[in-house]
């Protein structure tokens, strides 16, 4: 009979393994999406707030949101410092179907996030890119259509702050971003690796294969975890890999990846603040709505 310290070491090794493993598979793309990341910070970010404006500037129309979204998805700011911006924008006249589309895209993918992402696989990637940015699209659209002659968002209590990339020297400045990235999110990246390494070893596929098999519920199971579950993108790539690897469809990736970060606590209370109380249950419905429409139709393409 095995004795209790044989057992820790074999575990031990085990766990080892399958931390090594992960690590080689995911830290690149950590870090090339810190590199990629703070570079669209440091020299893009200005530009891409510039387009916004153009877009309004051009009087697309409802084409407009296309561009509105991918602006979103484009810019490296987290909600709170998303908001600031949509402020200023806000007291310039910009449209509130208009910011409704670049928040709300900017609230669910970055350039960060969209590199991290790769490591999933071109389907996952291409799907998370496509979910998302619909996402943008039919949120300003709903604005469009429900709030034409209303305001949506009340932004008296944000002012823009100033930005923290003002070192003199350009490659200082990149430097100093990428530590900012580095310290924020790679603890965060560590708990996921470990988060998935326990899963690999202790949580039997075939079991957790079952949770999922049942479309209807395995889609709300799914977009249910991404509430208490999701604090940072980069560290749910590792766990993500795993429940495909075991047997996740899909389309429960999908509504993990729209609920996750939309339901995020620091999310969460930046919206309370710009929506009210019940235009903020409205957002939330259309979160858990949109999410799971996007799992089934993902389910049944794929």
């Amino acid at each position: 009979m095995e004795n209790i310290i044989d057992i820790i070491q074999r575990e031990a090794v085990y766990l080892w393994y399958y931390f090594d493993i992960q690590v080689r598979q995911i830290l690149p793309y950590w870090a090339l999406g810190i590199v990629i990341g703070s570079i669209v910070s440091v020299f893009g970010k200005d530009r891409i707030h510039r387009l916004l404006t153009a877009v309004q500037d051009r009087h697309l129309g409802i084409i407009g949101l296309i561009p509105a979204s991918l602006l979103g998805i484009a810019s490296p700011l987290c909600m709170y410092g998303t908001i600031p911006i949509a402020a200023s924008f806000s007291q310039k006249g910009l449209r509130d179907d208009y910011l409704a589309a670049f928040m709300m895209s900017s609230v669910l993918l970055n350039p960060q996030l969209l590199i991290y992402s790769a490591a999933l696989g071109p389907a996952a990637l291409t799907v998370r890119f496509v979910s998302c940015f619909l996402c943008g699209v039919t949120a300003g659209l709903l604005i469009r259509i429900f709030f034409k002659n209303r305001p949506f968002f009340r932004f008296t209590k944000f002012e823009e702050r100033a930005g923290r990339d003002t070192d003199p020297n350009m490659l200082l400045r990149l430097l100093k971003n990428i530590g900012r990235n580095i310290k924020a999110t790679g603890p965060w990246f560590l708990v996921g690796v470990i988060l998935s390494v326990l899963f690999q070893r202790y949580v039997p596929a075939d079991s957790f294969a079952g949770l999922f098999s049942n479309e209807g519920f395995g889609l709300l199971m799914a977009a249910t975890i991404g509430v208490p579950l999701y604090v940072c993108g980069g560290g749910t790539i590792p766990l993500l890999q795993q429940w495909l690897a075991g047997g996740m469809s899909m389309g429960a990736a999908t509504s993990f990846m729209i609920t996750g970060p939309s339901t995020k606590i620091t999310n969460l209370g930046a919206l309370k603040i710009v929506l009210g109380a019940k235009h903020f249950a409205l957002y939330i419905a259309f979160v858990i709505v949109f999410s799971l429409a996007a799992g089934f139709m993902v389910n049944c393409i794929m």
